[in-house]
């Protein structure tokens, strides 16, 4: 009988691997007069590491705020945040898995203040981000490349 080991992972270490706001209405002398449109893009991105059972996995948010009425930009602000994680005992076919949706998950509070915080210090009200559904981005992404591969 084969002892099953349980899968672990643990976070290694956190940073912000690029981070740019720009504050577009404040370097024209514009101050915003109604409620901002802000869109919100966000990409997961993983790879293995040299070291043994160690992944890189990054979290990149890209936010733009315009005018609802004249449409120009009020501040643009992109963040690529990264973490480096230790899994060990994972079966092949949880580990995409893993990198794409518990390592993201992991990092996002760090992510939530970060955005918090910039926005706030370029002074505009803090930007708190809803929370981000991990799984439903991943499966969403699954269903759309199977989709691609079926029409190939």
């Amino acid at each position: 009988m084969t002892e099953q080991k349980n899968t672990t992972m643990k976070a290694l270490g956190q940073f912000i691997k690029d981070l740019s706001f720009e504050n577009i209405a404040a370097q024209e002398s514009r101050q915003g007069t109604g409620t901002p449109d802000i869109q919100v893009k966000i990409n997961l991105d993983a790879s293995k590491r040299e070291q043994e059972n160690q992944y890189n996995s990054s979290i990149k948010i890209n936010i733009e705020s315009k005018d609802t009425e004249t449409q120009e930009n009020i501040f643009l602000l992109e963040l690529d945040y990264g973490g480096i994680f230790v899994i060990e005992n994972a079966p092949e076919d949880q580990l995409h898995p893993l990198l794409m949706i518990e390592c993201p998950r992991m990092l996002f509070p760090f992510v939530r203040r970060v955005i918090h915080d910039v926005t706030r210090d370029g002074g505009y009200p803090p930007l708190n981000l809803d929370s981000i559904d991990f799984l439903s981005m991943y499966k969403a992404e699954v269903d759309r490349l199977s989709s691609e591969a079926k029409m190939n």
